[in-house]
């Protein structure tokens, strides 16, 4: 199973490939996708979009996650940021893949075994389970935390399809 890692931003989008085999986790490949912060901000979001777009085209996988909002310094990075999770969630979404979200803590409890881990701890752990010669950069190595995170709860989801969701009939 081949699974991609996002770490949503809207200057910085980490993304992190990883590849499943029984137990082992794999590295693939990780990077991050810069937008101009001068740019206008739909240009931006569709950057975010066209990056994930081609690394999801180039690597083909068989999963998505995506780190869900944590908290936000303010209303306005958090509208960003909800945005630029939205481009992302959009290019898997639109490539057929189910994409899966998951919170700050959960990676942290995933890659390192407690949710309050530092960002340093999950760093370094990510180095160590994928055999890293060093700590990648840093929304790359969140992205990848964030595959880890899907790779070592997928069997515990047992990956069944998520339930649609029922709509209402408009009267």
């Amino acid at each position: 199973m081949i699974i991609l890692g996002i770490d949503p931003g809207s200057r910085i989008t980490g993304y992190g490939v990883i590849r499943k085999e029984g137990n082992r986790l794999l590295h693939v490949d990780n990077g991050a996708i810069f937008t101009d912060s001068a740019a206008d901000f739909p240009g931006r979001l569709q950057r975010i979009y066209a990056g994930i777009s081609d690394i999801i085209v180039r690597y083909a996988p068989d999963e998505v996650s995506v780190e869900d909002i944590f908290f936000a310094n303010n209303v306005q990075s958090a509208l960003k940021l909800g945005q630029a999770r939205g481009a992302a969630i959009v290019a898997g979404v639109n490539a057929g893949l189910t994409v899966h979200e998951y919170t700050a803590l959960q990676v942290k409890q995933a890659v390192v075994g407690h949710g309050r881990a530092a960002k340093e701890q999950v760093q370094q752990m990510v180095r160590i389970l994928l055999g890293l010669p060093e700590i990648a950069q840093a929304d790359a190595s969140d992205a990848l935390a964030v595959a880890i995170c899907h790779a070592n709860s997928a069997g515990l989801k047992g990956l069944a399809p998520p339930t649609p969701t029922k709509r209402r009939p408009r009267r």
